[in-house]
């Protein structure tokens, strides 16, 4: 069994490393520890699958300073491990850990793992919290990064995929047959486009065992705002009336709730994470929000602070309210759930916010609005311009074309102790546009003519929208760390809208 003080320095190393480069720095690398004592949980959960005469063969593909390894002197007998190899590709922290266990049974390489030559030598045992780091932070090799996951185990990874996704991929080769596999990833692989290759993966080419997610406000590292889910199977194809246990809250060992779910279940299930607080779904022609709405996001503006100004600053700088629009404040700032308009259709709220959307070239905006002109060269001197959505739109200071709509929702939220809703609906009469922080619901022609007939419907359907139950809403989203939930455009036509029949009667 390990002796503890080499633990110590490891943390002590772990510390003093993390506290030497910046928080983004480490969020660019997907560079987040795994606590020591949830490692532990995790080397001693693997018992249970593991024969006991077996000697263990330890990967790790990306072993930072090592602490699945520490976690298995510590949970598993010196007689019990035959050998260990972990890849670490940032010397920073590679070369002090590959000191730190020279004396031990590991061979600490300071490579890149994605870049490795498969070895003959396979294993039966591999464990990693791979590096959390999104797409567009491995644009330069992703390409090179698909066609490997595709040639070693026959995964076409989508474009959007997170750099934990060819990790797994990557690692599928260098396991022993029947040999386990614990990955300690991101949920949103269960709800998300882009994770369907890995569930792919896991229900037709490996025995998916287990799934334990954390509750949303349980984050596992304290240095990262993500919902952390723990994925257990073994090489090898499962039986066609396999059942794969989910498992919820608590911890590996003693969850709170646990359902076993079929694979032929899970193969229709886009949203594995209704597992296991919710049932299989059961297909039924109960309405939806798309039946009576389409929707589309809000507008991105690539820049809010220069973009969007209040009523007092447009006059500060005399700037003309012609090439402007009312635009609702944030959510957290939006007090009410009813906007109703004055007479130019502004919003009557506290805080008028108009959002900058100039359709005139720049020659024209110098020839006819010099005030305007001058502002535009203060967001070119301060790089707005350069923003990523600034600069893929044609002209850099035009918002994208979004109609104001009579219903709003907004994007992301929290449920409260009692368990309200993380999402309100809104019903505007204004002009007002929203940011991305909100969804607009276009009211589908049937519903638009009626309401136009009839503008008392607003206050009953506002009503019939806020009273959706918090589950149907959640059971169509996703969940991040934190308890942050969010809604996706089509995740929100998705959800079962019966409260708004009894006025679709009416039309």
């Amino acid at each position: 069994m390990q002796n503890r003080s080499i633990e110590k320095q490891r943390q002590t190393i772990q510390k003093k490393l993390d506290n030497g480069k910046t928080q983004l720095e480490r969020n660019i690398l997907g560079q987040f520890s795994t606590p020591f004592s949830l490692a532990y949980d995790i080397l001693n959960f693997s018992k249970k699958y593991q024969a006991h005469d077996s000697k263990i063969k330890l990967l790790d593909p990306a072993i930072g300073t090592g602490v699945f390894y520490s976690a298995l002197l510590a949970s598993h007998s010196d007689d019990s491990i035959q050998e260990a190899k972990g890849f670490e590709i940032d010397k920073y922290y590679g070369h002090p850990s590959s000191e730190l266990w020279k004396d031990e049974e590991l061979e600490y390489l300071v490579s890149d793992f994605t870049k490795a030559t498969v070895s003959e030598n396979k294993y039966n045992l591999i464990i990693c919290n791979p590096p959390y780091v999104r797409h567009h932070h491995i644009n330069e090799y992703k390409k090179d990064l698909q066609s490997k996951a595709y040639e070693v185990a026959g995964i076409k990874l989508s474009a959007l995929s997170g750099l934990y996704c060819y990790f797994m991929a990557l690692a599928h080769p260098w396991m022993e047959e029947n040999g386990l596999a614990i990955w300690l990833i991101p949920s949103e692989f269960m709800d998300v486009n882009y994770g369907k290759e890995i569930k792919e993966y896991l229900t037709r080419k490996v025995k998916l065992l287990k799934i334990h997610r954390f509750e949303p406000d349980n984050v596992q590292f304290d240095d990262a705002t993500v919902t952390s889910a723990i994925v257990v199977f073994k090489n090898e194809i499962p039986d066609k009336d396999h059942k794969v246990e989910f498992s919820y809250g608590g911890t590996l060992a003693d969850p709170e709730v646990i359902k076993n779910v079929s694979l032929v279940d899970l193969e229709k299930e886009k949203k594995w994470t209704r597992f296991p607080l919710s049932d299989v779904r059961v297909e039924n022609n109960l309405s939806k929000l798309g039946d009576f709405f389409t929707v589309r996001r809000g507008i991105a503006t690539g820049d809010n602070k220069f973009f969007i100004l209040s009523f007092d600053e447009i006059n500060e700088f005399n700037l003309p309210i012609s090439q402007f629009r009312p635009i609702l404040p944030s959510p957290k700032y939006l007090e009410t759930t009813q906007i109703e308009a004055d007479e130019n259709g502004f919003p009557l709220i506290k805080e008028k916010l108009f959002v900058l959307d100039c359709k005139l070239s720049f020659d024209e905006v110098r020839k006819k609005y010099p005030t305007l002109y001058s502002y535009l060269n203060k967001g070119i001197d301060e790089g707005v311009p350069e923003r990523y959505l600034c600069k893929n739109r044609k002209s850099w200071f035009a918002q994208e074309n979004r109609k104001e709509s009579s219903f709003y929702c907004t994007y992301i939220g929290r449920s409260n102790k009692e368990g309200s809703s993380p999402f309100r609906f809104i019903s505007n009469q204004s002009k007002a546009i929203v940011s991305n922080s909100y969804l607009i619901l276009y009211p589908k022609p049937k519903l638009e003519n009626a309401i136009r007939s009839n503008p008392s419907l607003y206050d009953p359907i506002l009503q019939a929208l806020n009273s959706i139950s918090s589950k149907s809403m959640t059971d169509e989203g996703r969940v991040y760390g934190g308890g942050m939930q969010k809604l996706e455009p089509k995740e929100l036509l998705k959800v079962v809208a019966t409260e708004l029949d009894s006025i679709a009667m009416g039309f």
